[in-house]
This record gives structure tokens, C-alpha cells and sequence, in this order.
């Protein structure tokens, strides 16, 4: 029997019907997982996230997708997408100094106004954020979109859709915006010294490309080498207007 997953529907006051219907299932397969059968990954983390709980607290029998794999490398998720939403929001919550976001447009963050609420808090109390985009007009913007075969156009759209959603940061104090033309390989999404590397791989969109969970606990890691990357492309860029 899974009381875990029962008790954290009736909190969200949902039927289990309400849940097959959510995650497109036969309502038999949800009366399975609440008799105690474990979903699939691709379920879990799409209940987990449809609850705002982690999936360890629903199946505390699972290997924890947050389990360390060294000191350095906290997790690897397959897919941007297969990332739950508590972990950004954890990630973000969890910054006492700095909060950093290197992407081309990021649109997924800037179309979740519960991360943004969260984002500008952080910055009330103290955390300075900077916010790096690509230049919707710089052949870098064009490229990409052409690498991810939704065209130049498109990506320069998602940008300024991104630009716009982002307004309620803009202007806020601690809050920085700037535009880069770089060739990025990677979008990175920073707390302090954890990060969420989202690999920029050819032909793929970024939200279906492997994400690397990492802690800048070694002066020579990884993850300084990303932290880095991150101050030399804010260093290059133009200051948001």
C-alpha cells in the first residue's frame, strides 16, 4: 500500500481519477501505484512534480535521483524536462549570495511565475541575480535555432518572449540583466556554488538534453570550470536596457 502517494492526493485534493487523467493512464494504473506497485521514472517525476513533492517522499524505497554519485556530481537527469521542479526550486531557494542563470532564452524558467516570485524574494533579501540571455539579434541566437531545427526566427521569438516575461525582474534592485553573443555548449543555472548544467547538444532541444546536477566542492572541479565559464561570458556581455 502506498499511504505516501494516498495521503499526498488527499492533501492536493485529487481523485485518482484526477491523477490518471493528468498523466494520460488508465485509472487502473494509478488504483496499482496506490496498492503499492512503483510508476515508471517518467511517471514519478511527473507526479512528484504535479504534487511539489520529491519522488523519495512518495517512494522513500527508490534510490534517490538527488543520491550523490561523488562529492562533486550530485545527479544527472536524462532530460531537462525529467528534472522535478522541487529540485529548481530548491536549487534556487538555496542561494544565500549569488543566483545566475546563462542560457539563450531560458523560456521555461521565465514562463514559471511561482520561480520568478521566488527569484525576486531572494533578491529582496540580499542575493545578488544575474540573468544572462543571448542577443536576439547576434548570428550565435540564429544558429542555435537552426541547430535545434525550429529555425533562426523562432529562437529570436523565444528570446523576446522570454524578455518580456521576465519584466516583473527587471529593474528590481540586485536583479542584473545582460545579453551575450557566445556559442554557448551549455546553459547553466547557478546557486552559490550548486549548479544545474543543461548540455547543449546538436539537433536536440535543450529541453530534451542531459542535465548534470554539480556542487563546487574542489577549487579544481568540474564545476569551477562551468562557474568560470559563467564570469567570463557575464564579463563579455552587453548590459540589459
Amino acid at each position: 500500500m502506498s499511504d505516501n502517494l494516498r495521503y499526498a492526493l488527499n492533501r492536493a485534493r485529487l481523485q485518482p481519477v484526477d491523477l490518471a487523467a493528468a498523466l494520460a493512464v488508465d485509472p487502473k494504473t494509478v488504483e496499482r501505484w496506490l496498492k503499492g506497485r512503483i510508476p515508471y521514472p517518467r511517471h514519478r517525476w511527473a507526479i512528484a512534480e504535479l504534487l511539489n513533492l520529491d519522488e523519495t517522499h512518495l517512494w522513500p524505497q527508490i534510490t534517490p535521483p538527488h543520491q550523490h554519485i561523488s562529492d562533486e556530481v550530485l545527479a544527472v537527469y536524462p532530460h531537462r524536462w525529467a528534472v522535478p521542479h522541487t529540485v529548481w526550486r530548491n536549487l534556487f531557494q538555496s542561494a544565500g549570495q549569488d543566483i545566475g542563470i546563462l542560457a539563450y532564452s531560458s523560456l521555461f524558467l521565465a514562463e514559471d511565475a511561482g520561480l520568478l516570485r521566488l527569484i525576486a524574494h531572494q533578491a529582496a533579501t540580499g542575493t545578488r541575480v544575474r540573468i544572462l540571455l543571448g542577443n536576439p539579434e547576434s548570428p550565435e541566437v540564429a544558429a542555435r535555432g537552426t541547430e535545434e531545427h525550429i529555425g533562426p526566427h523562432t529562437m529570436t521569438a523565444r528570446i523576446r518572449n522570454a524578455i518580456t516575461l521576465y519584466q516583473p525582474l527587471r529593474g528590481l534592485a540586485g536583479i542584473e540583466f545582460r545579453f551575450h553573443r557566445t556559442v554557448l555548449y551549455n546553459s547553466i543555472y547557478r546557486a552559490d556554488e550548486q549548479l544545474l548544467v543543461n548540455a547543449h547538444i546538436y539537433g536536440t532541444p535543450a529541453a530534451d538534453a542531459p542535465v548534470i546536477h554539480l556542487s563546487a566542492g574542489q577549487q579544481d572541479g568540474s564545476a569551477h570550470v562551468y562557474l568560470t565559464s559563467f564570469e567570463r561570458t557575464w564579463a563579455d556581455a552587453e548590459p540589459g536596457t
